[in-house]
């Protein structure tokens, strides 16, 4: 596969990644500021290193500690 696009969502800079199958298709995925990204091509980790900040990586784990306590007290 080819790396094709890489949007930036959400407050939390996720990686909405497109990319192009050797059959000519698309695959999409993402990637969160707690994924590890040492594997991922270069434009990738590049792009992890200069947006995903101390402090957006902190909000995050934020964000995701509070929503597993709303589910876990519903």
């Amino acid at each position: 596969m080819k790396l094709d696009k890489i949007e930036v969502v959400t407050e939390h800079k996720h990686f909405q990644i497109r990319e192009i199958t050797d059959e000519g298709g698309y695959h999409r995925r993402t990637i969160t500021c707690s994924d590890d990204v040492s594997s991922e091509v270069q434009e990738i980790q590049d792009k992890a290193k200069e947006l995903w900040t101390d402090e957006v990586k902190t909000a995050w784990a934020t964000f995701r500690t509070e929503q597993e306590a709303k589910m876990g007290g519903a």
